[in-house]
C-alpha cells in the first residue's frame, strides 16, 4: 500500500473520482510517475521529520542519563515506558523532557501554549460519551499545544545543526512556519551601517531571492521597518503598506510579519515572514512563537561574516583598545562605550571603558572620575528629555549612527543639575560604541553674535583709559571713522575737531556731563571722515570709577545714524507736503459745500402754488471729498406751470459742482420760453455737450399745470418719478431718453400723467437708492414699499424717505415731492 493510500490522500492532482483535469489517469504512464514522484517526496519529508525528531529524543536521553545517573540503554528504555504511561508518543515526550530541563523562550512558549489548553479544557470538560462536541474541541486544543512544542524543539534542532543561514531559513519554515500557513521566510543580516543582507531564505523564487540581495541603508522596507521600531511589526497586507519587500509580486496581499533578531540587547538582523492571504490579528502564543524563532536566528546571525568580493580587502573591525586609540586622536571630547549586561544576559547600561584626553565634562570633573563608570551613574540625567540613553543604546542595537546638534547635555553634581549643550556623534565599532561631543564656547558665541549685532546696527565700541591713555576701538568703529585699523584711535578730547564745527556746543556739552559730571551722556554730530564723506553719527558713553571714586576710564558706543537721519528729514518734508495737500483738499471741499449750499440749501420756502403743496430736501454726500453735482429745482413760470425737476451730474468736486450750478441756471432759463419738457431737455444735452467742457449727467423734467392737474415729463437717463395713489406706488412708465452731454443732438419723448387728489409725485437721485450689493430695480422695490404709507404732510413724507433709505454709497441726494388738493 502506498503512503498515500494510507493516509486517505489522494497522489499529486489526481482526484478521489479518478478524474483528471489535465487528462490523466492513475494507469497512465505520466499519471504514475506523479503518483511515485509524491509518494518519494513525502518520503523524504517524513524521513527529515524523523531525523529531527531522533535528534531530539537522542537530546532527551542525555538528560535523563545526567538526572538518573544510568546508562544510555536505561535512559531509551525509562524515555519509551514514561512515553506509554503518558499516552503520547517519544518525541512528545522528549520534547516535554527538554522543555523542563531548559526552561528558555521556547519552553515559555510551550508552557503559554499548555496554559490555553487546560483553559480550553476546562471551558470544555470531556463529558460526550459519544466523543464529539466539547471533548473534541478539548482534544483538538491539547494536540495544538504538543504539536507546537514539537514543532519548535523540531525548529531549534534544524536550525542548531544547520552550517549556514539558508539551512536555518529552510528549517524554521519546514518546521514551525508552514503549520502557522506562511509560506515564504526571509532572514536579513544587519551590517554596520544599517544595510540588509538576505543571508537566508525559504519559499521565495531564486530569481527573486537574488534580486533583493542587498538593501542600502536609510532606504525603507518592511525589513527595515522591525529593524528600526525594535519591535515586532504585523502588517495585516503588504499592499497596505506601500513599503517594497522581497516576494511582493508573488504575495502582494498577504500579510507580513517583521521581527527583530538580536541578543543581549544587540540587533543583529530582522527574521521576516509572509502568509499568502491578508493577515488576521494572531493570539499571543503565535506571536511568542515568532519571537523564540527570531531569537534562535539572532545566535546563527551573531557570527555571520559578510562574503568579500573579488579582490575586496576584509573588513576588520576594531575592538575596544583600537577603538580606545582612535579616540585619543580626535580633537574633540569623546568617549568609549562598552556593553554592560545584567544576569539575565540582557543590556541594562553601558561601562565608560575610556574617555579621551580631550574630555571635558560638563560639571568639571577630571577624566579620572567618569572613566570606568556606567554611563547612567556618571549621567544620570542622559535617560531623561535629552534621550542621550536611548539613542547611545539605538545606535548599538541597530549599527545605525546618530548625529544631532544643540542637544542639551546634563551632569548632576551633588544633586543640582549643570547643564551644557553640546554636538553629538554617536557611533558603533565592533562590540563598542564611539560617543563625540563637541560643547559650544558660550563666550565666543556671544562674541560672534554681539559682533554680528554690531554690524547689522552700524555701531562700534570704544574704551578710553584717562590714567594711561590707553584707548580701545573695535573693528567697526575703524570702519566708521574711515580709517584704517593700523591707525591711532581719536580720542575723546578731539572728537570736536572731526566734527561739523556747527556741532561744537552738542559735543562740548557732551563731554561736560561725561567727564566734569561724571554721568552717562549722549549727543548726535556729524562725523567728517578723511574721505569726505560725512556721516551723521550719535556717540553714546558712561564713566567708569575706580574705588576712591575716581574717573578711570570711559567706555561707550557710536553708531552710524545717517540712515535714520535722512529718513527723518524725508519723512518731516513728505509730512509737511501731505498737510499742505490736505490743507488744500480742505480748503476745496469747503469751497465746494459753501457753492452747493448756496445754490441748493438742504431745505428751500416753500412754493406757494394753490391746491398744491411742493416740497424739496437736499441731503449732502458724508464725505465732504465726495461733494457731488445732484442738484434740484422747483419753480413758478410765467405761464402759470411749475418747473419740476432732478438731476445728477457724473463725479465729484468742484467740477461737478460748477457743472451743475451751469445746467441749474440754464434749464431754469430755458423753461420760461413755454418750451415744453422734451425740448428743454434737447436744449439742455447742447449746453452740456458744448459749454459745460464735455460733462455727462442725468436729469428728469416735468411741467405741472394746475388747472388741469396733469404732469408732462420726459427724462434723460434718469429714474422715472414715483406715483403714490392711495395705498398703492409705482414709477411712471418710463419714456425714452439718453443722458445729457452724450452726444451733440438727442431728441427726447415726453409722456402726460394725470394726477387725482391726494397723490403724491416724487422725483430723486439715485443717492436716495443706490447701494453697492443690490441692483437698481431691486433697490426701487425697496423704495416703492417705503413710501406707500402716507404721513399726513409732504414735509413728513420726505423727512421719512431719508431716514429709512438703505443707501450706502455716500452719495448726495436730491428729493422733490408735490402733493395734489
Amino acid at each position: 500500500m502506498s503512503a498515500s493510500e494510507r493516509s486517505g490522500e489522494p497522489a499529486g492532482d489526481i482526484r478521489r473520482d479518478g478524474s483528471d483535469p489535465v487528462g490523466l489517469t492513475p494507469l497512465s504512464p505520466v499519471g504514475r510517475l506523479a503518483a511515485t514522484v509524491d509518494r518519494l517526496s513525502r518520503e523524504v519529508r517524513a524521513a527529515q521529520a524523523e531525523a529531527e525528531g531522533r535528534a531530539l529524543i537522542e537530546l532527551a536521553k542525555g538528560i535523563l542519563v545526567a538526572r538518573l545517573g544510568c546508562g544510555p540503554a536505561e535512559a531509551a528504555r525509562q524515555l519509551a515506558e514514561l512515553a506509554e504511561q503518558s499516552q503520547v508518543t517519544p518525541l512528545e515526550f522528549a520534547v516535554d523532557v527538554i522543555n523542563q530541563a531548559a526552561r528558555d523562550r521556547v519552553s515559555e512558549v510551550t508552557d503559554a501554549f499548555l496554559a490555553a489548553t487546560a483553559a480550553v479544557r476546562t471551558a470544555c470538560p470531556d463529558e460526550d460519551p459519544d466523543g464529539g462536541g466539547s471533548a473534541g474541541a478539548g482534544a483538538a486544543a491539547e494536540a495544538v499545544a504538543d504539536s507546537a512544542a514539537v514543532r519548535l524543539r523540531a525548529a531549534e534542532s534544524g536550525a542548531l545543526a544547520a552550517d549556514d543561514t539558508q539551512a536555518v531559513a529552510d528549517a524554521l519554515l519546514e518546521q514551525a512556519l508552514r503549520p502557522l500557513g506562511a509560506v515564504a521566510v526571509a532572514i536579513w543580516a544587519a551590517g554596520y551601517d544599517g544595510s540588509l543582507t538576505l543571508v537566508g531564505s525559504a519559499g521565495f523564487p531564486p530569481a527573486e531571492a537574488a534580486r533583493w540581495r542587498y538593501v542600502p541603508p536609510d532606504v525603507a522596507t518592511v525589513a527595515r521597518c522591525g529593524l528600526t521600531e525594535r519591535s515586532g511589526q504585523w502588517f495585516a497586507s503588504l499592499a497596505g503598506t506601500g513599503l517594497p519587500s522581497v516576494g511582493r509580486h508573488q504575495y502582494p496581499d498577504g500579510g507580513r510579519v517583521a521581527v527583530p533578531a538580536g541578543t543581549g540587547g544587540r540587533i543583529h538582523g530582522v527574521l521576516e515572514i509572509v502568509w499568502p492571504v491578508p493577515l488576521a490579528p494572531q493570539p499571543p502564543q503565535v506571536v511568542r512563537q515568532v519571537e523564540a524563532l527570531a531569537e534562535l536566528c539572532a545566535h546563527t546571525l551573531e557570527s555571520y561574516t559578510p562574503p568579500r568580493e573579488p579582490g575586496q580587502e576584509p573588513r576588520v573591525m576594531p575592538d575596544a583598545v583600537e577603538l580606545m586609540d582612535l579616540a585619543d586622536g580626535l580633537h574633540d571630547p569623546a568617549l568609549v562605550l562598552v556593553p554592560h549586561l545584567d544576569a539575565a544576559g540582557q543590556l541594562a547600561d553601558f561601562r565608560i571603558q575610556h574617555v579621551n584626553k580631550r574630555f571635558m565634562d560638563p560639571a568639571g570633573r577630571p577624566r579620572a572620575v567618569v572613566g570606568g563608570a556606567l554611563l547612567l551613574e556618571a549621567y544620570p540625567m542622559a535617560a531623561g528629555d535629552s534621550e542621550l540613553f536611548r539613542s547611545v543604546e539605538r545606535v548599538y542595537a541597530t549599527g545605525e549612527p546618530f548625529r544631532a546638534r544643540h542637544m542639551n547635555l546634563t551632569a548632576l553634581v551633588d544633586q543640582v543639575p549643570l547643564s551644557a549643550v553640546a554636538d553629538i556623534s554617536v557611533s558603533r565599532h565592533g562590540n563598542a560604541v564611539l560617543l563625540i561631543w563637541r560643547i559650544e564656547d558660550e563666550t565666543a558665541r556671544l562674541a560672534s553674535l554681539l559682533q554680528h549685532a554690531q554690524r547689522l546696527g552700524r555701531i562700534g565700541g570704544f574704551e578710553e583709559n584717562l590714567l594711561t591713555g590707553e584707548i580701545t576701538w573695535n573693528g567697526q568703529l575703524f570702519d566708521l571713522y574711515g580709517r584704517p585699523h593700523t591707525s591711532t584711535p581719536v580720542p575723546l578730547e578731539e572728537l570736536a575737531a572731526h566734527a561739523h564745527p556747527d556741532d561744537a556746543v552738542a559735543i562740548g556739552r557732551f563731554l561736560r556731563t561725561l567727564l566734569h559730571h561724571r554721568r552717562p551722556a549722549s549727543a548726535a554730530f556729524r562725523l567728517r571722515r578723511p574721505d569726505g564723506v560725512t556721516r551723521h553719527v550719535r556717540v553714546v558713553a558712561e564713566p567708569v570709577l575706580d574705588t576712591d571714586d575716581r574717573l578711570l576710564l570711559v567706555r561707550g558706543a557710536c553708531q552710524d545714524i545717517s540712515a535714520q537721519h535722512w529718513t527723518e528729514v524725508a519723512l518731516a518734508a513728505t509730512r509737511d507736503q501731505l498737510a499742505h495737500t490736505e490743507q488744500q483738499a480742505i480748503e476745496r471741499a469747503r469751497l465746494t459745500l459753501q457753492l452747493q449750499h448756496a445754490i441748493m440749501p438742504p431745505e428751500q420756502t416753500p412754493l406757494r402754488v394753490p391746491d398744491l403743496q411742493v416740497a424739496v430736501r437736499y441731503r449732502p454726500a458724508e464725505t465732504e471729498q465726495l461733494v457731488g453735482g445732484d442738484w434740484y429745482d422747483a419753480v413758478m413760470l410765467p405761464s402759470g406751470r411749475v418747473l419740476l425737476c432732478v438731476g445728477d451730474v457724473a463725479g465729484h468736486g468742484i467740477e461737478a459742482a460748477t457743472s451743475m450750478v451751469v445746467l441749474r441756471n440754464a434749464l431754469r432759463g430755458l423753461a420760461v420760453t413755454g418750451a415744453g419738457p422734451g425740448q428743454l431737455l434737447s436744449w439742455l444735452n447742447i449746453v452740456a455737450h458744448h459749454l459745460t467742457g464735455g460733462v455727462t449727467a442725468t436729469a428728469v423734467c416735468g411741467l405741472y399745470d394746475p388747472a388741469r392737474r396733469t404732469l408732462r415729463w420726459a427724462r434723460a437717463g434718469h429714474l422715472p418719478p414715483v406715483l403714490v395713489r392711495g395705498p398703492e406706488a409705482r414709477p411712471l412708465p418710463l419714456v425714452r431718453g439718453m443722458l445729457l452731454g452724450a452726444v451733440a443732438e438727442a431728441a427726447y419723448e415726453e409722456a402726460e400723467a394725470q394726477l387725482a387728489a391726494g397723490d403724491t409725485l416724487l422725483m430723486y437721485t439715485d443717492g436716495l437708492i443706490e447701494r453697492r450689493d443690490r441692483p437698481v430695480e431691486e433697490a426701487l422695490t425697496q423704495l416703492l414699499s417705503t413710501v406707500r404709507p402716507t404721513p399726513n404732510t409732504l414735509d413728513q413724507h420726505l423727512d421719512r424717505l431719508l431716514t429709512y433709505s438703505r443707501s450706502d454709497t455716500d452719495d448726495d441726494t436730491c428729493l422733490v415731492g408735490i402733493r395734489v388738493g
